[in-house]
């Protein structure tokens, strides 16, 4: 995996598409995925902040069409995998790297807590740091940090647009409930 690129990388292209919960949001390059956008805003709003965010990158939605037709699969309630979609990532050898590939690992309809993360990646006293890396996420979906609860069940915090109501209506949609 490698460091994720600069917003003003000219190698990046974006994409707005549409799913049963609304308009997404993909940046990437031809090594891999940088940022996803979960549904929250109206398509030319996303338009307009993809635009704004990555000014020398350019739309290219054939680029996205595996993560697109994965995204429009997960928000029509298809157990979805995204295992398959290259993302550019921190190194493994950097504890967000690390807590990110874990992350990944993480099946579809279920959670897990901050702490057991933590100690599948052999950090058992670093609860605190997995949520901070995972606040820092800028793949949610893909790297399905919405799965990733407070062991008393607790949803936690979530960095995407839509913050931890979105995240609870993605635990509760994966679940069937």
């Amino acid at each position: 995996m490698s460091t994720s690129r600069s917003k003003n990388d000219s190698s990046l292209v974006w994409t707005v598409f549409t799913t049963a919960w609304g308009p997404m949001g993909a940046v990437g390059g031809p090594a891999g995925l940088v940022r996803i956008i979960l549904p929250h805003y109206q398509a030319a709003d996303l338009t307009d902040l993809l635009r704004w965010e990555y000014p020398k990158a350019e739309r290219n939605d054939g680029l996205f069409e595996e993560l697109q037709k994965l995204c429009r699969s997960y928000f029509n309630r298809q157990p979805t995998d995204f295992s398959t979609i290259a993302c550019l990532l921190p190194s493994e050898k950097t504890f967000a790297g690390k807590v990110y590939c874990a992350c990944r690992e993480i099946p579809y309809g279920k959670t897990w807590g901050y702490r057991e993360l933590a100690l599948e990646i052999g950090q058992p006293d670093a609860a605190r740091a997995v949520a901070t890396a995972l606040g820092k996420n800028s793949l949610p979906l893909v790297i399905p940090c919405h799965r990733v609860i407070y062991a008393d069940g607790r949803p936690g915090g979530f960095s995407a647009e839509g913050g931890v109501a979105l995240k609870q209506r993605m635990i509760a949609h994966e679940q069937n409930r």
